[in-house]
């Protein structure tokens, strides 16, 4: 229940909305219950004395309380409703904020299916506990105890039918909570594999057609769904024992109702009239206990996924920024003092290993290695996407971890080994790196990427629409358009992670003869190609996590075996630009 305090406390902006809510539902019950009471009289006065004047006095009343229960019905939905629908909006806001707090480790705790379920089916399961919760769990004890207030009223002897029946509806109760609980749990982690699935199968749409796999796709989203029918199916088969039990219950205390008022009537201990307004209160007063169950239910689920949503609301970030940041990075000079790395602590390898690096401000660095040698893993470090395990990570002469981390990772730009654009225009696309830049600078920008190649071909240019993930647009040219995205930064430090693999060696060596104009940045580059480093100051190559060795480009050729058999098979046959020799 804690879970649940913790979700509801953002509610509080809309307090009065629930309050108002509240106070409708209380007025409507103190309506309904009147009109039992006003057909007592029907039926004992009214109707023997054949008083018509009387009847319609009665009725007359009966209907004015009708009325004004559904005007108060009527202002309770508006209410509960802009509660409800603030209350789902303030929770998806403070989870999405949340959200773009997190750090790289931090997003290695929730699979993506599993946020994106969290901000919206668990959400919604939220905002309905409103919706349609509020409503009976404010009118069920209000009805519950004016009904069985008004029962002992009218026949004190009769009303005690309550003490056996109240523990009975209370013990199904328990038993179909304590069921239904740990199920609703393993439905929500359903819907989060159903989801991946979806989401998996849409990225890779394309791949699924090349490689004709839509037959093997459909079998394994049939799994997961499968697997989620299965788990709402064992859940709502407990669910809804709830109703036949209730009624079971209710029916039989009915007709022990009848069975004892009856033989009271006959001694004339009740009139029919007091019984038929008893009757009324007990199915008033099992209705409310039957609607109290069902938001038992209803809260049940809740609280799965009240746990989900404050998993993700407290996760708090594994970087921060120190307690008096340095607020200016002086220059692109990195260091790496003995580093090593490793992505989890119980992990028995690490991923880098005691690297120790000096890369001058305005320095061009070329970073090879095989696959998995950790090239990307080192120069995330540097603007703290993680924090080094050992060792110290230095930025123009300061330890990472001194700077605010908006400082640090504005003073480096990075064009990511997975090139990502966003849905909109080229010029809201670039717009990133700069918001204030205008065309001339975006077009610079675009030149120094040999992005206005394609540009100028555009009918609309930079108001090109790019598409969801920037689908309109080849491979090559989405690398060049995030390369002028991150040059438009003007960043101390820029680093290429592998970020021209997708374009030709002719574009690739316009581009490297761009960046060597760029003297005031510190150049990382990782590339996969030789041609890609082999101009550059220094070039690292990196084996198992380790440093191998560094040089330039004509040292390591004379002296590292594993650089000369990079060499040798990659320029047979062509040339640093890319042309035949």
């Amino acid at each position: 229940m804690n879970d649940l305090s913790y979700i509801f406390s953002y509610l509080k902006p809309y307090r009065k909305d629930l309050a108002a809510a509240v106070g409708m539902v209380f007025v409507e019950c103190v309506f309904e219950m009147l009109i039992p009471l006003l057909m007592t009289g029907i039926v004992d006065v009214g109707v023997p004395n054949h008083d018509l004047s009387y009847l319609l006095l009665q009725g007359g009343k009966m209907a004015l309380c009708a009325v004004l229960a559904l005007v108060t019905g009527l202002m309770y939905a508006r209410y509960a409703a802009r509660a409800a629908n603030g209350f789902g909006a303030e929770l998806r806001l403070a989870e999405y904020r949340r959200l773009q707090g997190f750090d790289f480790s931090n997003l290695d705790h929730f699979s993506t299916p599993s946020l994106v379920t969290r901000m919206t089916t668990d959400v919604t399961v939220m905002q309905n506990a409103i919706n349609a919760g509020l409503r009976p769990l404010v009118r069920s004890p209000v009805m519950l105890f004016m009904g069985v207030g008004m029962s002992f009223v009218l026949n004190p002897d009769l009303a005690l039918v309550f003490l056996v029946t109240a523990p009975l509806l209370a013990a199904a109760l328990a038993v179909i909570v304590h069921k239904v609980g740990p199920l609703y749990n393993r439905q929500q982690q359903a819907v989060d594999h159903v989801n991946g699935r979806v989401q998996e199968d849409l990225t890779a749409i394309r791949a699924i057609k090349a490689f004709v796999r839509g037959e093997y796709e459909s079998a394994q989203f049939d799994a997961v769904n499968d697997e989620l029918a299965a788990a709402s199916t064992d859940t709502f088969r407990y669910a809804v024992l709830n109703l036949p039990a209730f009624q079971t219950i209710m029916y039989t205390t009915v007709v022990c109702i009848m069975w004892f008022g009856g033989r009271l009537i006959l001694v004339g201990s009740m009139s029919v009239g007091e019984l038929t307004a008893f009757l009324s209160y007990v199915l008033q007063v099992m209705n409310s206990v039957m609607m109290f169950s069902n938001v038992f239910l209803l809260l049940t689920r809740s609280l799965a996924s009240a746990r989900r949503i404050r998993e993700v609301l407290e996760e708090r970030p594994d970087l921060d920024s120190s307690a008096q940041p340095l607020t200016e990075v002086p220059d692109g000079q990195v260091d790496f003092e003995d580093v090593s790395f490793k992505y989890a602590r119980s992990a028995q390898k690490d991923a880098l290993s005691h690297v120790t690096l000096h890369i001058p401000a305005g320095a061009t660095v070329g970073v090879i290695g095989g696959t998995g040698s950790a090239k990307t893993t080192l120069v995330q470090l540097i603007p703290r996407l993680y924090d080094a395990t050992e060792g110290v990570v230095r930025v123009g002469g300061q330890d990472v971890r001194r700077y605010d981390l908006k400082v640090l990772r504005d003073a480096v730009g990075i064009v990511l080994q997975k090139n990502l654009l966003f849905s909109g225009t080229i010029r809201d696309n670039l717009r990133w790196g700069n918001p204030d830049a205008d065309d001339e600078t975006l077009w610079k920008a675009c030149r120094q990427a040999c992005a206005d190649e394609f540009l100028e071909r555009m009918p609309d240019g930079l108001d090109t629409d790019l598409g969801q993930g920037g689908v309109n647009v080849s491979g090559g040219q989405k690398q060049r358009l995030c390369i002028a995205r991150t040059l438009l930064k003007h960043p101390k430090v820029l680093i290429f992670d592998d970020s021209t693999s997708a374009v030709d060696t002719a574009t690739e060596a316009k581009i490297r003869r761009a960046l060597a104009e760029l003297t005031d940045m510190t150049k990382i580059i990782i590339a996969q190609r030789i041609t890609s480093v082999m101009d550059a100051d220094l070039i690292v190559i990196l084996d198992d996590g380790k440093v191998h060795a560094v040089g330039n480009h004509e040292t390591l050729l004379a002296n590292d075996p594993i650089y000369r058999e990079i060499y040798d098979s990659q320029m047979k046959g062509g040339s640093a630009d890319g042309k035949a020799v």
